[in-house]
């Protein structure tokens, strides 16, 4: 794989960052040790920053897994957050449950289950922010409904789109295995990039993020 940011960079801004709550530092140790894929350093500061900056009240997320994304978004707002989450993995949502319930949020934190496709095309309110963390070969199976459910001026934030630098290389340089997701995911930043509505940036940060700001009417 192609380094996104060199490791030393990385080890070093890890070091200069404040030390987590314990009770926060206990729930990512513990998805560590059991290879549960959660944010990276990177995306957790990231995405605080996007809440207190663009200040949600409801955000969708996409990919529920332990709660812990959703966690780190209700501990950074200053006002209270809905956030409603897809998850498909009936294990992931009841140790999710435990956890949003450890930290206080299970009356702002609702998790939908099923898959993520279905569960969109029944969503109706927009959302002032979305955060896409799933399968990242549904990426742009997701687009559709997170455009039609993304209010005027709100952000979409995609994580893991360079794969490890994966995206970079030539599709005959990746595994055949791969070349499905390879493809999607180009396909996905294309879209991104070139969407008219949208005004976009590609981040070399952890894993590749994606920050989209869907443009206002003119008439506004």
């Amino acid at each position: 794989m192609i380094p996104i940011t060199n490791p030393e960079v990385r080890a070093y801004l890890a070091s200069v960052k404040p030390d987590r709550e314990s009770k926060l530092e206990a729930l990512y140790q513990e998805a560590i040790a059991h290879n549960i894929p959660i944010i990276k350093h990177e995306m957790e500061d990231f995405l605080r920053l996007m809440v207190v900056m663009n200040r949600p009240v409801r955000i969708l997320e996409i990919g529920t897994a332990i709660g812990y994304s959703s966690i780190i978004m209700s501990l950074a707002s200053e006002v209270p957050l809905q956030i409603i989450t897809l998850e498909r993995s009936h294990k992931m949502i009841e140790q999710a449950k435990i956890n949003i319930k450890k930290f206080g949020f299970e009356k702002n934190i609702t998790i939908m289950e099923g898959d993520a496709v279905q569960v969109l095309k029944t969503l109706k309110e927009p959302f002032d922010m979305i955060f896409m963390d799933a399968a990242k070969g549904q990426y742009m199976n997701f687009y559709e409904d997170t455009m039609r459910l993304l209010r005027e001026g709100g952000i979409l934030i995609a994580d893991n789109v360079l794969q490890e630098g994966l995206v970079a290389k030539s599709r005959f340089a990746v595994t055949r295995r791969q070349r499905t997701i390879h493809g999607r995911m180009r396909e996905f930043l294309r879209t991104l990039s070139n969407n008219e509505d949208l005004t976009t940036s590609i981040l070399p940060i952890a894993d590749g993020a994606t920050v989209s700001m869907k443009k206002r009417s003119k008439n506004e």
